[in-house]
């Protein structure tokens, strides 16, 4: 279904629908619970950045450009997902595939949080932060959503990359300039993606199977999804310890990243042992996996904050 057949939807009814629940709605658009942990990788490097505690009013303009970037970001991808949305029912509840809100609207408020976002950064932050946010917003929706998602069974590896700009964000909001140690975060999240979302695409590759997205897990076989999830897991922790030199890290953080680490590739080994000669998903439970990579993601990005005051 094209955008145009989608702009042609019949708007939905108002009667009865009150100003919460149509605040509700675009809110829902935006993806909070994904932009929760965008920040989680965007504030504690701002307080890596400043070996302090950074201003406050930093903190704060950073983190409401942020969102508002990546609300821009997920409220286009709805727009430009609406088809496959209301094919699976992990994302057929999201506003569009219920009718909640038109396509026209939602591309228009999405358009307008990127505008709004990319000025926001620019005047109260400075206009690298800005630039760099604007521009995972475009690799998000157009590199990602538009030309990876529906081509490579590899889409999630480099789509996910505008997953890893937040970290040079907070970097850049306190320093206004890039280092080795930006660099050395991005990369922690582009390895940690793939092992964090195959762990989730294995728990609904039907669905992405029955909306035709080649996402890994539902074109190959769990063994070997698991396979590369151990394979990344280890490039992760390594890169995860890279930091340490880098960025002239004390004892804390690599005590911290070693032990994290460890349990990380227990739980991926475990999820490949299971998935070896099964594809029943109950024995695999990929989402153990996927739950305790995003508290090592948190923990590791909170333990790089809190070196230079305990170290």
């Amino acid at each position: 279904m094209s955008l145009v057949d989608l702009e042609q939807q019949q708007e939905p009814s108002r009667s009865g629908t009150s100003l919460r629940d149509v605040v509700g709605s675009y809110i829902a658009l935006m993806k909070p619970r994904i932009i929760e942990l965008l920040l989680l990788t965007t504030v504690p490097v701002m307080f890596l950045a400043a070996r302090d505690v950074p201003d406050l009013w930093l903190v704060v303009a950073t983190v409401v450009g942020g969102t508002l970037s990546a609300g821009s970001a997920n409220a286009l991808n709805c727009v430009v997902d609406a088809d496959i949305d209301q094919k699976m029912n992990r994302t057929k509840r999201r506003p569009l595939p219920r009718h909640q809100v038109t396509t026209d609207r939602a591309l228009v408020f999405g358009l307008v949080l990127g505008v709004v976002s990319t000025l926001w950064l620019g005047f109260f932050v400075n206009w690298l932060s800005a630039s760099l946010a604007l521009t995972a917003n475009v690799f998000y929706v157009v590199g990602y959503t538009m030309l990876l998602k529906r081509r490579t069974s590899q889409n999630i590896v480099w789509g996910g990359a505008a997953g890893c700009f937040p970290a040079m964000i907070g970097w850049t909001a306190v320093t206004n300039e890039l280092a080795w140690t930006p660099v050395v975060l991005f990369l922690i999240v582009f390895f940690w993606t793939p092992p964090h979302f195959w762990s989730l695409g294995m728990r609904y590759r039907e669905d992405y199977a029955a909306a035709d997205v080649p996402m890994l897990p539902s074109v190959t076989t769990s063994r070997e999804v698991g396979r590369q999830i151990v394979a990344y897991s280890w490039v992760m922790l390594a890169t995860s310890l890279a930091l340490w030199p880098v960025a002239g890290m004390g004892w804390f953080y690599p005590a911290v990243a070693i032990g994290l680490g460890i349990v990380f590739l227990v739980e991926a080994y475990d999820l490949s042992s299971r998935a070896r000669d099964t594809e029943d998903l109950s024995i695999i439970k990929p989402m153990r996996l996927f739950h305790f990579s995003n508290a090592y993601l948190a923990l590791l990005f909170v333990a790089a904050a809190a070196d230079p005051f305990i170290g």
